[in-house]
């Protein structure tokens, strides 16, 4: 292990980190939007919506990210809808996320008891006055757990950019390897990288975790 190595390369791998972190970021919030919007279209079985919603989520969960990104970034081009690879990744995230978002928020809105729907609606609630004040409070707090495992899940999925260019971290490691064979020093300065990302996301989603079930249940 070469440290001077790791020490020239920590500029062009602050770069891939700063970039991975900016697609998580954004990657991971479109991913929520699209999964609430989609898991409450689903709940309340909007017609039409619901079945291409359903379609949506089914696709999304069951195809890799690897190939929607091969589909956006090359077949897209042939019928005149040409994206930078950044945006296709960040595309490709939002559709592979959304669809597993939608999952977790599924299963977080339908723990919310029928009772209290019942209640909601004889109280003369529409269905977005439900939707904001009953199911979606409670079913939030129902989904954190898996909304932690997507967000981790999504973040590690940015690897899979490297094979449309985009220059984060695991295509930078790679590049640097290609050029110098330094094998060792730039696997483990990704390696490093990844755990500096992720483990204090994991904390910090743990306790809201925990925050979040005890200001809901309180246990």
């Amino acid at each position: 292990m070469n440290w001077t190595v790791i020490q020239q390369a920590l500029p062009v791998f602050a770069k891939g980190f700063e970039l991975t972190l900016w697609l998580s970021l954004i990657g991971i919030v479109g991913s929520i939007i699209v999964g609430v919007l989609a898991s409450l279209i689903q709940y309340f079985k909007i017609p039409v919506l619901s079945q291409i919603t359903t379609a949506y989520v089914e696709l999304g969960r069951n195809t890799p990210l690897l190939i929607q990104l091969f589909f956006l970034y090359y077949a897209f081009p042939v019928i005149g809808l040409k994206m930078s690879a950044e945006v296709c990744g960040i595309v490709g995230l939002i559709f592979l996320g959304g669809a597993y978002m939608a999952e977790g928020f599924t299963g977080g809105f339908n723990g919310v008891t029928e009772s209290q729907i019942s209640s909601g609606k004889a109280l003369g609630m529409t269905n977005m006055q439900l939707a904001r004040y009953v199911v979606f409070p409670q079913g939030f707090a129902l989904s954190m757990p898996a909304l932690t495992a997507n967000i981790i899940f999504l973040i590690k999925e940015t690897s899979i950019f490297s094979v449309i260019a985009i220059p984060e971290l695991t295509n930078t490691a790679l590049d640097l390897i290609g050029m110098y064979y330094r094998s060792n020093e730039y696997l483990f300065m990704l390696v490093v990288a990844y755990a500096i990302i992720l483990i204090p996301i994991i904390l910090l989603l743990t306790w809201l975790e925990r925050r979040v079930r005890y200001g809901a249940f309180g246990d």
